[in-house]
C-alpha cells in the first residue's frame, strides 16, 4: 500500500495488542483490512498533523496496550519482533489517529431532536430496563450519545472507503493449498 507492507508479524502484533477492533472469528483478512485503514489514516495524519501527544499520554496508552495483553507482553514482543520503542511508536500513532479523527470529525456528531427521537424509536432494546422501555425524557442523553456515535462512525466509514478508493493497495494472492503428494 503506497510503499508500506503489512507483514504477518504486524497482523499477529495487532491482534495480540488489541490495536484493531475485529471480532475474534473474523480472521486475518479482517485484521489486514483494519491495518490498511490504520496506515491510510496515518498518511492523512502526516499531511494534516494534529498536536503531538504528550509523553505522559503516550505512556498511558502504552500502559493500556500492556494491560490488554493480559500478562503476555514479553511473549508477544518476542514472537512479533517488537520492542519497547516500537510499542511507544504504536501508542503515539494511536493517539495521533484519535486526535486527527476528533479534529476532522469532532468527538460527536450534531443531531436534531428528531434524529435522536428516531434513534430511540428504532433501538428500543437499548433503552429497556427490567422489561420496561425508558421514557424518552429519561433516555434522551443516552439516545443522543449513541445516535451521535453511530452517525460519527458512519461518516468515518464513508471517509475510509474514499481513502481506500484513492490509495494504491495491493493485496497478494494467497497461493492455493499444495496438492497432496503421491507416495
Amino acid at each position: 500500500m503506497n510503499g508500506y507492507a503489512i507483514t504477518l508479524s504486524d497482523v499477529k502484533a495487532a491482534l495480540a495488542l488489541g490495536l484493531v477492533d475485529v471480532p475474534p472469528e473474523a480472521g486475518e483478512q479482517a485484521v489486514i483490512d483494519r491495518l490498511v485503514e490504520r496506515q491510510l489514516v496515518l498518511r492523512e495524519v502526516a499531511r494534516f498533523a494534529p498536536p503531538e501527544p504528550s509523553a505522559a499520554a503516550v505512556a498511558r496508552e502504552v500502559d493500556a496496550i500492556k494491560a490488554r495483553t493480559g500478562g503476555r507482553l514479553a511473549a508477544i514482543l518476542e514472537t512479533t519482533g517488537l520492542d519497547d520503542a516500537r510499542l511507544r511508536d504504536i501508542a503515539r500513532d494511536t493517539l495521533r489517529i484519535d486526535a486527527y479523527l476528533n479534529q476532522r470529525f469532532g468527538p460527536t456528531a450534531q443531531l436534531t431532536e428528531e434524529e435522536v427521537l428516531q434513534y430511540y424509536r428504532m433501538h428500543p432494546d437499548e433503552f429497556t430496563r427490567q422489561g420496561r422501555l425508558m421514557p424518552f425524557a429519561e433516555a434522551d442523553d443516552l439516545a443522543r450519545a449513541r445516535a451521535s456515535a453511530e452517525r460519527r462512525a458512519a461518516t468515518i466509514a464513508q471517509w475510509m472507503r474514499d481513502l481506500r478508493a484513492r490509495a494504491d493497495i495491493v493485496m497478494p494472492r494467497t497461493p492455493p493449498p499444495a496438492a497432496p503428494r503421491a507416495n
